[in-house]
C-alpha cells in the first residue's frame, strides 16, 4: 500500500525532485549548447609568459587529434608537444597539451586545453586554427553555463567562483571559496531535502487519510518539522547582512568639523595622497570615494565635508547635506574629533562627544541608548599636541588617539577598525555560512512566508489541506530557485554574463 501512495505521490511533484536542471527552456538550451564545440583564451588578456587556450564540446578531442601529433591522448595528463594550423600544417608555437573526456571535466563535456607562450601573435594564430575546425568563439561564461547544464555546477556555487575570480582581499577570497566549494548549496539543498519529506507525508495523508492507513499524528509530526526548519532560516537570514557587505565593500564614512585631519585619515589609508589636504578649513566640499584593502577587508572610504557649525556658502551647505545623506547609509562611521579643542572644553570626554555629535546635527545617526553607535569608531587627532594624561582618558571611554602630523597611534587604530570589520562582516567559515547575493535573500524570505502562511493555515480548525501542502511546494521552488533546481533564462543570463570570455 505504501509503495502504490508513493508512486503516486512521485508523480505530483515530480517537477521538484528531478534533475536539478531539467526544466522547461533550460532542457532546450543545455541539448543545444552539447551541438557545438567551443574556444577560449581561458587566462587573463595581454602578453604573458603562459596562456591557457580552453575547447570544449562534442569535437574537442579533433583539436588535439588535428593539430598535434597526439593519437589516444592518456586523460589528465600533460604532453609537450608542436602546435600545428591544421589546414597549412605551418607551425604554431610548442606547448603543454591535456585531454580531458567528460564527463570528468570542468564542463562535464569533452575538453582540452592548449598552455602556449602568450603572446598575441601566437594566440591569433591558434584562435585561427580552432576556427578551421569548425569550432566557434565561446560567449560570456559560456564554459562555466555548460558546467551547470552537465550537473557540475549549481548556481551557488558558479556565483562563489565568479566571486572568487573578482575578490580582491583576504576576506572575500575565504567567503568566495567556502560558497564555490558548495558550502551554501549544501545547506540549502539540505533545507529542500526535508521539505520534500514533509510534502511528501502531507500529501500521503491527503490521498489515503480516509482510508485508515495513515497515522492521525501525521500532520502533527509535519507542522513541527517545518516550525523546527522555520527557526533556522530566520537565524540565517538575521545576519545583519555580513556575506553582502563582505562581497560588495564596507561602506565607511569619515565625518567630523572643517580641519580635524579628516582628509590626512583618508590618504593614510589609501596609503597615497588622494585627497587634498591644506590648513585651510572646509577643503573638501563633496563626498570622495575610494576603494581600500584594509586588514584583508573591502572597504569603500568616503571623506565628506567638514559639518560646520553654521555656514551660508551654498557649495558647502551642499557638500554637508551629502554628507550626512553618505552617513546615514554607511556601514561604518569614522568620527574624527580635534584633540586640542577637547581639552579646551574642560568637559569630560563623555560630555564633549555628547555636544560635539549634537552640534554637527548627527545625533540620529551615530547616537544609540545613550550612547554610541555599534557601528562608530572615535578617533581623536592632533594628539601631538596634548599631554600623554589625555592620551590615557580617551582610551578609558575607546577612543582612538591618534596623530596624522607624526603619524602615531596607527597600528591601535587598524586593531579597532579590524574588530569593527569582523563585527559588520563576520568570520566567513564552513560551519556558519553567509547569504553573499540579493538574490538569495529574496527567495529565502519568500520561502520562509510560505512556510509561515502554512503553519497559519494549519493552525485553524478548519483550512483547505491542498492549498496548504501548496505554499510547501512553493517554499521548496524558492529554494530551488537559488540553487538553480528551478530556474529561468533570465536569471541565468544576469548570472553567467558577469563572468569573462574563457570561464
Amino acid at each position: 500500500m505504501w509503495k502504490l501512495m508513493y508512486e503516486r505521490i512521485l508523480t505530483r511533484t515530480s517537477a521538484l525532485t528531478s534533475h536539478p536542471h531539467d526544466t522547461g527552456g533550460i532542457l532546450l538550451t543545455r541539448m543545444n549548447a552539447t551541438l557545438s564545440t567551443i574556444y577560449a583564451l581561458s587566462s587573463g588578456q595581454g602578453k604573458c609568459g603562459v596562456a591557457v587556450v580552453r575547447v570544449s564540446g562534442s569535437a574537442a578531442l579533433d583539436a588535439l587529434t588535428k593539430m598535434t601529433s597526439l593519437n589516444n591522448p592518456e586523460p589528465r595528463k600533460a604532453f609537450l608537444r608542436k602546435i600545428y594550423d591544421p589546414v597549412t600544417r605551418d607551425v604554431i608555437d610548442k606547448g603543454l597539451c591535456l585531454w580531458f573526456p567528460g564527463p570528468n571535466s570542468f564542463t562535464g563535456e569533452d575538453s582540452v586545453e592548449f598552455q602556449v607562450h602568450g603572446g598575441s601573435a601566437i594566440l591569433q594564430a591558434i584562435m585561427s586554427a580552432l576556427g578551421k575546425l569548425k569550432f566557434r568563439p565561446a560567449e560570456a561564461g559560456e564554459f562555466t553555463k555548460r558546467a551547470f547544464y552537465n550537473g557540475k555546477l549549481d548556481l551557488t556555487e558558479i556565483e562563489g567562483l565568479a566571486d572568487l575570480i573578482h575578490a580582491e582581499t583576504e576576506q572575500q577570497r575565504k567567503q568566495a571559496l567556502l560558497q564555490a566549494d558548495g558550502n551554501l548549496s549544501k545547506l540549502y539543498n539540505n533545507w529542500r531535502d526535508i521539505l520534500s519529506k514533509i510534502l511528501a507525508h502531507v500529501e500521503a495523508y491527503i490521498d489515503f487519510s480516509e482510508d485508515d492507513n495513515i497515522e492521525d499524528n501525521v500532520l502533527t509530526i509535519c507542522n513541527e518539522r517545518i516550525r523546527e526548519l522555520v527557526a533556522p532560516i530566520s537565524n540565517h537570514l538575521a545576519d545583519g547582512r555580513k556575506g553582502e557587505i563582505l562581497r560588495i565593500g564596507v561602506r565607511t564614512a569619515i565625518i567630523g568639523r572643517p580641519n580635524v585631519g579628516k582628509s590626512s585619515l583618508m590618504n593614510y589609508l589609501v596609503q597615497r595622497n588622494a585627497v587634498i589636504v591644506t590648513p585651510i578649513a572646509g577643503t573638501t566640499r563633496d563626498v570622495v570615494e575610494l576603494n581600500a584593502n584594509i586588514c584583508g577587508y573591502p572597504v569603500i572610504l568616503a571623506d565628506t565635508a567638514g559639518l560646520a557649525e553654521s555656514t551660508q556658502d551654498i557649495v558647502e551647505l551642499e557638500g554637508i547635506r551629502r554628507a550626512k545623506v553618505y552617513a546615514k547609509n554607511a556601514d561604518l562611521i569614522i568620527l574624527m574629533v580635534d584633540a586640542s579643542s577637547f581639552v579646551s572644553s574642560r568637559l569630560s570626554f563623555r560630555e564633549y562627544v555628547k555636544n560635539y555629535i549634537s552640534e554637527l546635527e548627527m545625533s540620529e545617526i551615530i547616537s544609540e541608548h545613550g550612547g554610541l553607535s555599534r557601528n562608530c569608531v572615535v578617533v581623536v587627532n592632533k594628539t601631538d599636541l596634548v599631554q600623554e594624561e589625555v592620551k590615557r582618558e580617551l582610551r578609558r571611554f575607546e577612543a582612538v588617539p591618534i596623530s596624522c602630523t607624526n603619524e602615531e597611534g596607527f597600528g591601535e587604530f587598524m586593531a579597532s577598525l579590524e574588530n569593527k570589520f569582523q563585527t559588520i562582516c563576520g568570520n566567513p567559515s564552513r560551519e556558519n555560512p553567509t547569504i553573499s547575493q540579493a538574490r538569495h535573500r529574496t527567495h529565502l524570505n519568500n520561502c520562509l512566508e510560505y512556510l509561515e502562511t502554512y503553519l497559519e493555515m494549519s493552525s485553524r480548525e478548519e483550512y483547505d489541506m491542498v492549498i496548504a501542502a501548496q505554499q510547501i511546494r512553493n517554499a521548496m521552488r524558492e529554494l530551488g530557485k537559488i540553487t538553480g533546481h528551478i530556474s529561468t533564462e533570465e536569471i541565468l543570463d544576469i548570472i553567467f554574463t558577469s563572468f569573462c570570455i574563457g570561464k
